[in-house]
């Protein structure tokens, strides 16, 4: 929540659709994804979410998980800080 402050509009779009148990950056990278790849896939996904490809996403993710793939960043046990780059 305090990153939302930091956001630019383009950024903020991610805002438009609900949270789910896991998402599109989630299976493209995740933490090993900079926060503004991270952000142009969400914005991505807000434009092209639908069931079908909700399931894909569901799939992905339990393969992502067995493999344990994504879930550091270069250099961070997580993901770095989202300090407000703008585009």
């Amino acid at each position: 929540m305090r990153y939302i402050k930091r956001y630019t509009s383009e950024q903020a779009r991610r805002l438009e659709i609900r949270p789910d148990i896991t998402g599109w950056a989630q299976v493209n990278g995740r933490n090993a994804l900079s926060l503004e790849d991270r952000f142009q896939v969400d914005v991505w996904y807000v434009d092209h979410q639908k069931l079908t490809f909700n399931i894909r996403i569901l799939f992905k993710t339990l393969h992502k998980v067995v493999r344990r793939e994504g879930i550091s960043g270069k250099g961070h046990v997580t993901m770095e800080e989202f300090l407000g780059k703008q585009r």
